[in-house]
């Protein structure tokens, strides 16, 4: 595979692989998206969670929000648990989403990165509730940040995506198995950022 630059100018990297990736820029336009990013800030019920990661409890380093149909497990914690109800706006976006996925999903959870400090690690979406070989699509408003991911057995082996404001991108085929993927923190001055990712919780 191809090493690519971690700074493509803009959208996806060059010869990204379609069995990994989609990457769909201008899904939803500027005017639709400011409007969205500014909605989800002020009117979403955000979290800050502790999680467990190399055995140890640390606080997450961005703001989350879960969202679900009735009686859908929580994935990150595998308990039942009483999701956000469905808004009319995540609504209108998982019919779009779905439509350009071929897949009906039934949680979503949302992303707030404040700043340039919030990130998210090295990590796969690997939850046993996800099936082995999961579909999950991901819908960025805001800020651009990029999106990173490297082969588990070969650091090396990576590829980086510009995530545009009201672009979706979806992962498939064996991402979650073979490699890993990121948001890292930044050095330089960002605004806010809401991704929101389409999971099917089984």
């Amino acid at each position: 595979m191809e090493q690519l630059s971690f700074f493509a100018d803009r959208g996806q990297s060059p010869g990204l692989p379609k069995s990994l990736l989609e990457y769909h820029p201008g899904v939803f336009d500027d005017k639709e998206s400011d409007m969205l990013l500014r909605k989800f800030i002020a009117d979403c019920p955000w979290q800050q969670k502790i999680v467990k990661m190399y055995d140890k409890e640390v606080v997450t380093p961005r703001l989350t929000s879960w969202y679900a149909d009735e009686e859908t497990y929580d994935y990150t914690s595998l308990r039942r648990a009483a999701p956000n109800i469905w808004t009319p706006e995540l609504l209108m976006i998982r019919e779009k989403v779905q439509a350009i996925a071929g897949l009906r999903f039934n949680s979503v959870l949302l992303n707030y990165y404040r700043d340039g400090n919030d990130s998210v690690a090295w990590h796969s979406d690997n939850e046993k509730a996800l099936g082995t070989h999961p579909l999950i699509a991901s819908v960025s408003f805001g800020q651009v940040r990029c999106f990173d991911i490297r082969r588990k057995s070969d650091h090396s082996d990576k590829y980086s995506i510009r995530l545009e404001s009201g672009a979706l991108m979806i992962m498939k085929g064996d991402l979650q198995q073979h490699w890993e993927h990121r948001v890292a923190k930044s050095t330089k001055s960002m605004r806010a950022r809401v991704n929101l990712t389409f999971r099917v919780v089984i």
